[in-house]
């Protein structure tokens, strides 16, 4: 039952969990819970599917298959499951979820502080105060977009806008635009300028870049069967430095393919390194772009050949494939960069990523970048747990694909628990009555 705020919390109430954030991460474990006699409540800031339909462009789809949508008893449903939801698709999905789950959501109620009480917690709210015993933060990892440190010294004349506000092509004041950052979100900006029509221009980061399909299947669907999706951070070589990992650029737009930027290079996008120095006057880009360009399509080619070699193990018959060869090679020259006196742009996009803000919990569960320090969302603090955060244990920890598992643990654990706190509240009735 979804219900809003002005119907819901009154001053100060009292509950044994209650769920931070209504995604899929929220209600899944809400799912998770009631499946096991608890029934939390949950706490959304805004409405249910409102980051998938506010802070996505028009054209915004999924990279990954339908089929991987899978949900909590809840898994995609519709008829074309190797297709790419759309954002419309992806907030009518969410919002049929939560009328599957039934949990007490209650939207539009902001959480402004969160402190431990006692053998619980406390939550200010914008609608009164809080009490519960167990807290699951929902809310993801990713709230406030990153821009260059010097982006200030653009001149005003020049629209600003971060990747989630931007919409569409026509949404921009006419002239050329600058994106900055070549991520899943730049990537696909800078080709949904470019396809309208617009003079683009592109700054090249780190991010490496995969296929959509090889030898004869999508590239998901080859990574799901070998197990990439399923295993554990704890596994990798190095966890920290997978969690820092920027993730790769693809497409679901017109069924699905891939971006390849020195393709998009030979037909007009303009391509170049690093942004580095800003001024009024003048762009800089540092001389890195070949290596930028060079360093993705090595993550291609490890990924074609990491599916290569899991073919001929396990001896299945597929087409084969060309080995991929580069179509555009940058100049080795250093790049002029962009004079805004004779080639003003009329916007700039910061692709940039996303910093977490948890700033709103007063609780020590946090390292020195300010990330919370968890083993599969399981804090030091008593009670307290996170969970929709990327690669909180999988890959698909923040996707729908893998919160369902993260979900299922956090939610035995926590029915656990309560039924330790029960027993043990028995025992000490026992006594008293037999002590009297």
């Amino acid at each position: 039952m979804l219900n809003s705020a002005s119907h819901s919390t009154t001053a100060r109430s009292s509950h044994s969990v209650v769920v931070i954030g209504a995604g899929q991460a929220g209600l899944s474990v809400t799912y998770a819970l009631q499946q096991r006699g608890i029934r939390p409540l949950v706490l959304e800031k805004h409405r249910i599917g409102y980051a998938w339909d506010q802070q996505r462009w028009d054209s915004f789809c999924l990279v990954t298959p339908n089929w991987q949508c899978r949900l909590p008893d809840f898994p995609y449903d519709g008829d074309q499951p190797e297709g790419f939801m759309d954002k419309h698709s992806i907030v009518n999905f969410l919002q049929r979820f939560a009328r599957h789950v039934a949990g007490d959501v209650r939207e539009g109620v902001a959480v402004q502080r969160l402190t431990p009480n006692g053998h619980g917690y406390r939550l200010i709210t914008s609608e009164g105060e809080i009490e519960a015993e167990q807290i699951v933060v929902a809310t993801g990892g990713y709230h406030q977009p990153r821009r260059h440190p010097l982006a200030e010294r653009l001149p005003g004349s020049i629209l600003q806008l971060d990747a989630r506000d931007y919409r569409n092509p026509d949404a921009l004041p006419p002239g050329p635009v600058l994106v900055v950052g070549s991520g899943q979100s730049g990537s696909q900006i800078a080709e949904d300028l470019f396809l309208a029509g617009r003079t683009v221009h592109l700054s090249v980061g780190s991010a490496p870049r995969s296929p959509r399909r090889y030898r004869g299947r999508d590239v998901v669907d080859w990574l799901d069967r070998m197990g990439y999706y399923s295993m554990p951070i704890s596994e990798h070589a190095d966890p920290r430095s997978v969690r820092a990992k920027t993730n790769h650029y693809l497409t679901g737009r017109d069924g699905g393919r891939e971006i390849d930027l020195r393709r998009r290079a030979l037909e007009g996008m303009q391509l170049h390194g690093r942004l580095g120095e800003i001024t009024a006057e003048h762009l800089g880009f540092a001389n890195d772009l070949g290596d930028s360009l060079d360093q993705a399509d090595a993550v291609y080619c490890r990924i074609r050949s990491s599916i290569d070699s899991w073919i001929q193990q396990e001896q299945i018959e597929a087409p084969l494939e060309p080995a991929y060869s580069p179509c555009w090679q940058p100049t080795p020259k250093p790049d002029p960069g962009l004079d805004l006196r004779t080639d003003p742009l009329a916007a700039v996009i910061w692709c940039t990523g996303y910093r977490s803000d948890f700033s709103w919990i007063d609780a020590p569960v946090f390292d020195g970048a300010g990330q919370p320090a968890h083993d599969r969302g399981v804090t030091q603090s008593a009670g307290l747990y996170f969970l929709g955060l990327p690669w909180l244990n999988t890959w698909g920890s923040g996707r729908f694909c893998g919160v369902k598992d993260d979900a299922d643990y956090l939610a035995r654990l926590i029915s656990l628990r309560l039924e330790r706190r029960d027993a043990s509240q028995e025992r000490l009735e026992c006594t008293a009555i037999l002590g009297s």
